[in-house]
């Protein structure tokens, strides 16, 4: 399903916090078959985006398919003390545009978000909590209904935005 690119499976590592800690409360009794798929970094955002829509057939079987990550995640500037801190306008602009390439049914441009300048390097300073949302965005189709189940920042500078994606 993803040809050309070279995937194999690997069984030594178990599974990042990324996914452990989103399905322990999804399904407490970790009963559904779980694969995880590791994020090359080295690959443009376009890469990963193509890489969704390349697993977007699996939507069809029934597969239940689950991108976690921020959109904001700055650890250096989250509020340790204060987990209420009103997030920066930086952050909150930075999810609104995400937000808004989603319901605008123009996924795609999420590719570009590094254009986003100092927003997104405030953001998203490491690639690998924003990432998740290209294939989440590679997958979308026209007949999405896209909504967002959890909201809010967390110390000001961790997003904990959630996105749905609910089609026909």
């Amino acid at each position: 399903m993803l040809s050309p690119d070279s995937v194999s499976l690997n069984n030594g590592w178990g599974l990042d916090h990324g996914t452990w800690s989103v399905l322990r409360h999804i399904f407490p009794e970790a009963n559904v078959p779980v694969i995880q798929l590791s994020l090359d970094t080295r690959n443009t955002p376009e890469e990963h985006y193509r890489r969704g829509q390349q697993l977007a057939e699996l939507r069809e079987e029934g597969v239940m398919i689950i991108g976690s990550g921020n959109v904001v995640h700055n650890l250096r500037g989250f509020d340790w003390d204060d987990p209420s801190t009103v997030p920066p306008m930086w952050a909150v602009e930075f999810e609104a545009w995400n937000r808004d390439r989603l319901v605008s049914e123009t996924p795609g441009a999420l590719t570009d978000y590094l254009a986003m300048g100092d927003m997104a390097a405030l953001s998203a300073p490491t690639p690998d909590h924003y990432l998740p949302l290209l294939y989440l965005a590679g997958i979308q189709n026209s007949s999405d209904e896209v909504s967002f189940p959890v909201v809010g920042f967390d110390g000001g500078t961790m997003s904990m935005l959630s996105v749905l994606l609910a089609g026909e």
